[in-house]
Order: C-alpha cells, then sequence, then structure tokens
C-alpha cells in the first residue's frame, strides 16, 4: 500500500552530471538532543472536496443516468497504441487511483481503452517509496533539459497524498530549480480521494471523550499524512501534541515513530514498549516512565491487520470526516507538460472518464479492481479484496468492536474541477491542502520544513480550466453535478467541539476587523471536515441586560452561519450549518473579571458526523 507522502523522506537530491544522489528518511534524522515543548495544535485549516458526485455520502455508488456506461476493458492485457510516444507514472499501491487504472485497462493502455481512445500510450507502475518518485521526476527533467523531448529516463508523471504534497515539492523542487525556473514539479490534477482508509485509531475513550488522550501513546510514520489526520483532531478539540518522539508527556498525545504504516500496527500487536524520560511543558521532571503503544495511524491494510490479530481500537477519525485531506494528486514537470498540454488534457479526460464509470456503472468497478489486484500485486489481496476496502466496510474486531475499514473514490472531470475550485462558488481544495498541511509540519518541524512556497507557486491548474471551457454538454452536466455532499443534522457522533474567538462589536451582532483572521481560519477549518454537520453556538457574558442576551447570542450564531455560506456557498449549502443560541446560560468561567467575561462572549463549533 502507499507510504509516507510526508513521513519518509526529506529530500537531498544531488544533481551532478545528471545523476540523482541518496534521499534520507525524516524518522532517522530526527534530532534526538533537543527536548520539545509540547504544544497546543494549531488549528488546521482545509476546504473539504466531495464525496464524489457518483458515490452517495456512505460510499456506495449511485448510478444518476446522465451517461451511458462506455465498454469496459475486455481484460486482455496486451498492449494498443503503442506507436503513440509512451507516458509513464509511478504510483502507490492505493484505490483512489481505480479510475487512472480502468482507464489504462491494465498496467500499459490497452487496445481500445480510455487512454488509447484518447491518444495516450499510458504506462502505470507501482512505487512505495516517496525517494524514488522524486528521483523519478528529477532524472525525467534531468532530460528534457538536456533536449530530450520526451525522455525514457525516469517518469513523466507521480501521484501521492495531497496533504503531504508541500513536504514532497519542497526540497525537491529546491533542487529542480538548479536545471531552471520551468523545470518544477507541479500538480496539475486531483483523480481521487482516501475517504475512511487513512485513519487515526485508538480506544473507545477516545472517541467519546478526546480529552481522555492526554498521556496516550500512538505509533505511526511521523510528519505522515495519518500522522496529519490526528495532529487535525487534536487542534480541532485543543488539544497538546507532544513532537519529541524521545520524551513523555502526561498531557499531551505521545508518539512512537515507526518505520512505516504495517510497523505502527504490528508495534501495537507485539505491545512493543519503550522507557522514556518524562517532561512537562518541555522540561524534564526526573522521572522515566516505560510506555506502550493505545493508539496507532495507519491506512489499509493495516487497520485490517489490526483488526483481525488483536483488536481493541475503533477510528477514532478518518478521512470520512476530513474528506478533503487527502486528494490523489498527480503531479509533473513544468516544462515537459506545457510543451505537451493537449496530451496532458488528453490523459486527464481519460482518467475522468474512468472515474466516472466506476461511479455509475457497479461492473466498471469490478474490472478496476480485477486491475489493481494485477498491477498492485499485493499478497492475499485479490479482486474482491480492493473491491470491499475501495468501498468500505464494518467488521467486528478480534475483540468484538465494530470497526471501519477501507473507503476511497475517484473523481471525474467534475470532480477534478470542484477539488481545483474551479466550479462556480467553491473553495480550492488542494492548493489548500497543500499549503496547511505544509504549515503544521513547518510549525512543528522547522528542521525539516522551514518555509513552504505558495500554493499558486505548485498547483497548476490551467489543464482542468482549459477543459472546463470547453462548455462541452457532457462537461456542463459534471460541472452541475459536481456538489458536495454532508451528512444530515441528525448525525450524532462527536467529531469535534472547540471554542472560538470570534470579536463582535459591543451589544450587536456585527464583527470587530479583529474578527476576519478567525473566521477566515474558522472556515478553512470546517472546509476540511466534509463529512459533517456544522453547528454554530452562540454564548454571551451577563452584561446588560438578561433578556437581550438570548436574542444577542442567537443573531451572532447566524451571523457566523451567514458568513460562511456567502464566502463559499458550494461548499456551505443550504441545511449543513445549524445556528443555535445559549445566551449566558453556559458560561466558560464566572463571570467575576473582565477577563472572564471576554472568555464567555464566545461562538463553540460542534461537528457530527453519521
Amino acid at each position: 500500500m502507499k507510504l509516507t507522502p510526508v513521513g519518509k523522506v526529506v529530500a537531498l537530491i544531488l544533481i551532478a552530471g545528471g545523476t540523482v544522489g541518496v534521499w534520507r528518511s525524516w524518522s532517522k534524522i530526527a534530532p534526538n538532543a533537543k527536548t520539545k515543548s509540547s504544544t497546543n495544535v494549531s488549528k488546521v485549516n482545509l476546504p473539504q472536496t466531495n464525496i464524489g458526485s457518483g458515490q452517495n455520502a456512505d460510499g456506495s455508488l449511485a448510478n444518476n443516468g446522465a451517461f451511458s456506461p462506455v465498454s469496459l476493458p475486455s481484460g486482455d492485457d496486451s498492449p494498443g497504441c503503442t506507436s503513440s510516444p509512451e507516458v509513464r507514472l509511478q504510483g502507490y499501491a492505493w484505490n483512489a487511483q481505480q479510475g487512472l487504472l480502468l482507464a489504462t485497462g491494465g498496467t500499459q493502455a490497452t487496445s481500445g481503452s480510455l487512454m488509447c481512445r484518447n491518444g495516450i500510450n499510458f504506462r502505470w507502475s507501482r512505487q512505495d517509496d516517496n525517494s524514488k518518485l522524486q528521483e523519478a521526476l528529477v532524472a525525467f527533467a534531468t532530460r528534457v533539459k538536456a533536449g530530450d523531448a520526451n525522455p525514457k529516463a525516469g517518469t513523466h508523471f507521480v501521484t501521492i497524498m495531497g496533504d503531504g504534497a508541500a513536504a514532497f515539492m519542497t526540497p525537491l523542487n529546491n533542487q529542480l530549480r538548479r536545471l531552471g525556473p520551468e523545470y518544477q514539479a507541479k500538480i496539475v490534477d486531483a483523480i481521487g480521494y482516501s475517504r475512511g482508509e487513512d485513519k487515526f485509531m485508538g480506544p473507545v475513550a477516545w472517541r467519546d471523550n478526546p480529552a481522555a488522550s492526554r498521556g496516550g501513546v500512538v505509533a505511526g510514520v511521523l510528519r505522515d499524512g495519518d500522522w496529519n489526520i490526528a495532529q487535525k483532531w487534536l487542534g480541532d478539540n485543543g488539544l497538546k501534541t507532544n513532537p519529541d518522539e524521545k520524551t513523555y508527556d502526561p498531557d499531551a498525545l505521545n508518539w512512537i515513530s515507526a518505520n512505516d504504516y504495517i510497523d505502527a500496527a504490528e508495534k501495537y500487536i507485539a505491545g512493543y514498549t519503550e522507557t522514556r524520560p518524562v517532561v512537562r511543558n518541555g522540561v524534564r521532571t526526573g522521572e522515566m516512565k516505560t510506555i506502550g503503544v493505545d493508539g496507532v495511524v495507519t491506512w489499509t491494510p493495516g487497520d485490517v491487520t489490526i483488526a483481525q490479530k488483536k483488536g481493541g481500537l475503533v477510528s477514532i477519525i478518518s478521512t470520512r470526516e476530513y474528506s478533503s485531506q487527502m486528494p490523489c494528486v498527480v503531479i509533473g514537470i513544468d516544462r515537459w507538460c506545457r510543451a505537451n498540454r493537449t496530451l496532458v488534457q488528453k490523459m486527464i479526460t481519460a482518467i475522468g472518464e474512468g472515474g466516472r464509470e466506476i461511479q455509475t456503472n457497479p461492473r466498471a468497478l469490478d474490472r478496476a479492481s480485477q486491475i489493481a489486484a494485477k498491477a498492485f500485486n499485493e499478497p492475499n489481496a485479490d479482486a474482491a479484496y480492493w473491491k470491499k476496502y475501495f468501498v468500505g466496510t464494518q467488521q467486528t474486531d478480534s475483540q468484538g468492536l465494530t470497526v471501519e475499514l477501507g473507503g476511497s473514490s475517484v473523481n471525474n472531470l467534475g470532480d477534478s474541477l470542484l477539488s481545483m475550485g474551479l466550479v462556480p462558488g467553491s473553495a480550492n481544495l488542494v492548493g489548500t491542502t497543500y499549503t496547511v498541511f505544509g504549515e503544521l509540519v513547518a510549525s512543528q518541524y522547522p528542521e525539516f520544513l522551514s518555509r513552504v512556497p505558495s500554493a499558486a507557486s505548485v498547483v497548476d491548474d490551467s489543464y482542468l480550466r482549459a477543459l472546463a471551457q470547453s462548455q462541452s454538454p457532457q462537461t456542463r452536466t459534471l460541472v452541475a453535478q459536481a456538489k458536495p455532499r454532508f451528512v444530515s443534522l441528525g448525525s450524532r457522533k462527536l467529531v469535534s467541539r472547540r471554542q472560538w474567538n470570534i470579536q463582535f462589536n459591543a451589544g450587536k451582532a456585527t464583527f470587530t476587523p479583529q474578527a476576519k483572521a478567525e473566521l477566515t481560519q474558522l472556515a478553512r477549518d470546517l472546509l476540511i471536515a466534509g463529512g459533517t454537520s456544522v453547528e454554530v453556538h452562540g454564548h454571551t457574558d451577563n452584561a446588560g441586560d438578561p433578556r437581550k442576551s438570548m436574542p444577542l447570542s442567537e443573531a451572532r450564531a447566524f451571523a457566523v452561519k451567514s458568513f460562511l455560506e456567502s464566502l463559499s456557498p458550494v461548499n456551505f449549502p443550504s441545511g449543513r450549518v445549524h445556528a443555535y443560541a445559549h445566551g449566558e446560560t453556559q458560561p466558560l468561567v464566572p463571570n467575576t473579571s473582565a477577563q472572564n467575561r471576554a472568555r464567555n462572549r464566545r461562538v463553540e463549533i460542534v461537528l457530527r458526523a453519521a
């Protein structure tokens, strides 16, 4: 399965005479001498993407009848359209690529495949090692620089998890810049999403009461996409993380570094322990404590392994709720893509057509799963396995707990446009994903990632924009259908509860100028959690006439609701955000000082999921 987009690599590409040097693992070069202080996780803000225009909120397929199915790949793996120049892509064994694989018909474009119909002699190959993905892009760019119009060295494109794109691309582009600014790696498409398979697993008590996780220990690949899930959950619930994997803080969530997602699961199963110095606020207490693994961040089949071999952990939070966190992004070298713009657009078209077929034709998912089983070549994972964990399922673990496993989706062209913010009224999901998770890593580990280049410098939506502007009837239909899907108001699973210090003018429901930054941050934070309903709870202090506090708190809650809905009506449609008023009835602290009264004048955001 896919390895880490963030945790596996701090890249040092050595380009000398067209050669590529050795990449080093982030986990292995983390400094051990310095004791870091545990910190409240900053709010991780990210726009949310749709469940998928052809998928229901529970991940099941929905055929809207808008399109007739195309003829599916026959199962004949013999290559077709080999007279055209080969276009190669390397990626993880990840279900979010099912649309791409169906469009290809195998690992190389087969006769009659969507790729061949679009004139693309496409070849897909598995590569789970991010360092090798980066090396392949460097090798390709180096040959383009040398004048090779379509190099056989390296690869034209790679796919990775979008929330790791900043950590993947920043050191890569620092080195590619030596070839010239036109040789930068850029994101050109988003072809699918993780929809539950990537998750933070822990005891039931953590799910029911997030504060119970204080002092807990989680195994995972640090600075990885699944680590990101837990970090956002901590931020949403106002909890601390301990970024130093060599100490233990009883007031924070602590981390045991794993080599990969399977190692993380096995550490929990084996009862792995470490003895560490105890710290509080970054200061060692002189105590030592032996700690074990209480939770895991992992993805399929790591979650399946835990459920079958030991059990006892449930999904605390996953990409089902944080539904825009992990787009499957396509990255290519800017110079080559621009020189072959029509070809890139045809490739994107074929992938989108493959995604649409899977969304609307159950037989297409069956065929795509057969292709995935051969292409991924994962032990003990046949077509039925990949189909089952593409849709996602609930199983009973070895301790009798019901656990959610798997879950991915694919994009059609409309979904890809929505992901890039090209549907009117929508947010740029991919660009914001890149930014906020890059900033998260940079804030906690500046020794690894000191600066995050702007999303505008690495996300090139011009290929998708050109396809959208073609205004074909099919494109117009797909854009009209590309709407996020949210859970209903009746959903009761608590995802997070957080107080926001949004400042209002005294006695009014109008925002102060200082409120703008907090409101923008709030919007981005809510947008990532696309699988949720949003509750806005308004509160006041006890100053003034108590008869006016209830309508004032209601007006303030509705002001926040209106702000969100006007900011991005596609992502905050009518019915997703609900306002509640509490007046002065639920103070956080006694109204005995100006400082305390300021704390009680607040907006509380509650996220709930199915």
